[in-house]
């Protein structure tokens, strides 16, 4: 028919300005938040060194603690206490506890005996935690992380400054063999590489609790976990969503900074840890939701767009070249990010993982409607 090379034509260009519209979306995210991680680096000069108490919650984790408690308690710091609390343990995680105590002058054990009228989460343990700190300046991690060098509390505390009320650090996973092991770090590498960069450009929305630094003085004035206790996860993003500020923040990515996680070893159990997490998200800040929403949804109609562009064969050469600057300005700033969070041998995986993200998250969302609530396992 005579319209139809007019109806093509006009087909191709709708696909075309989605593609070059989302591609502007695109660079906007990766020159005004993904660089500033790129190009920072750290302030000069040490700020005065406050006391810290390191706060770490427990529930059956005997062998971690064996493995990474030591390594806790001598950081090379002045002044500094960890405080351990035993959630309800029922393996050896308190014999354990009472045989570093005797050691350790400066660790202090919070022990929850089991109630069988009442059911908590670790947020009650973290509470617990907070309250028997003895300083005000409070660094979390989790049992099963070890810091990644002597200087990790320095590293982190050196951040607080007289505005400063929370410092983001980063926690990534160690690496071992298998492909899982690589998705399970470039989805830590590329959420972190989000609430790094996004606090840079004073947009705070969220921190991890493997590695996060708060005033204890803070956390009280917010009401601890009130607005979000009966929410599963949230001890860390939401907290950090609703007390950070422009000008509160800090962030740390000195390699001497990062704790290290023990990675979930079967698909199915990392499913379930994300699957856990996912709930926190829709209880962000509208600014924040919708910051992270455009971002998703801008990478959905660049691909769609570059497909369907493709299957019209509208300008092929100059679609394929916008798919190649986007992919050479992506792996540029991935390059530099990955080498400062010590994570560049997942580089070339990137753009590879970045689809599969595309799928995953969805369908995680999808099977979270079903999802069932669980009590925190640690």
């Amino acid at each position: 028919m005579w319209y139809e090379p007019f109806i093509q034509l006009s087909a191709g260009m709708v696909v075309f300005w989605v593609l070059v519209l989302a591609l502007a979306v695109q660079l906007f995210y990766f020159l005004f938040f993904f660089l500033r991680l790129a190009r920072y680096k750290r302030p000069e000069g040490i700020n005065e060194l406050p006391p810290v108490s390191v706060v770490i919650c427990a529930r059956n984790e005997d062998d971690n603690l064996v493995a990474f408690l030591p390594l806790v308690l001598s950081q090379d710091y002045p002044e500094f206490q960890v405080v351990v609390v035993n959630d309800c343990s029922f393996d050896n995680t308190e014999d354990i506890l009472k045989e570093f105590a005797e050691r350790h002058p400066h660790l202090k054990v919070v022990t929850i005996k089991e109630d069988e009228y009442y059911s908590h989460g670790k947020k009650v343990a973290l509470m617990m935690g907070i309250k028997g700190a003895r300083h005000e300046h409070l660094l979390l991690t989790d049992a099963d992380c070890r810091p990644a060098s002597p200087n990790w509390l320095r590293s982190m505390a050196e951040q607080f400054t007289t505005e400063t009320e929370i410092v983001l650090g980063y926690g990534p996973y160690e690496k071992r063999s298998g492909l899982l092991n690589k998705l399970i770090r470039f989805d830590a590498f590329f959420i972190a590489l989000q609430y790094l960069s996004f606090s840079m450009a004073r947009v705070t929305y969220m921190g991890v609790g493997r590695n996060l630094a708060y005033r204890k003085e803070l956390f009280f004035r917010h009401k601890g976990f009130a607005s979000h206790y009966h929410i599963q996860s949230g001890d860390d993003d939401l907290f950090v969503n609703q007390a950070a500020t422009r000008r509160n923040t800090r962030v740390e990515v000195n390699p001497e900074s990062f704790t290290l996680s023990v990675p979930e070893r079967t698909f199915k159990a990392w499913w379930r840890q994300k699957r856990r997490h996912l709930t926190t998200g829709k209880r962000y800040k509208f600014g924040h939701k919708l910051l992270l929403i455009t971002y998703a949804i801008s990478q959905w109609l660049f691909f769609g767009s570059f497909i369907a562009a493709l299957v019209l064969n509208f300008q092929p050469y100059v679609v394929l070249g916008i798919l190649l600057l986007r992919l050479l300005l992506q792996m540029i700033i991935f390059k530099k990010t990955m080498e400062k969070l010590g994570e560049r041998d997942l580089l070339l995986l990137a753009p590879f993982v970045e689809i599969f993200l595309l799928f995953f998250y969805p369908a995680l969302t999808f099977a979270g409607i079903f999802q069932r609530k669980r009590k925190w396992t640690m």
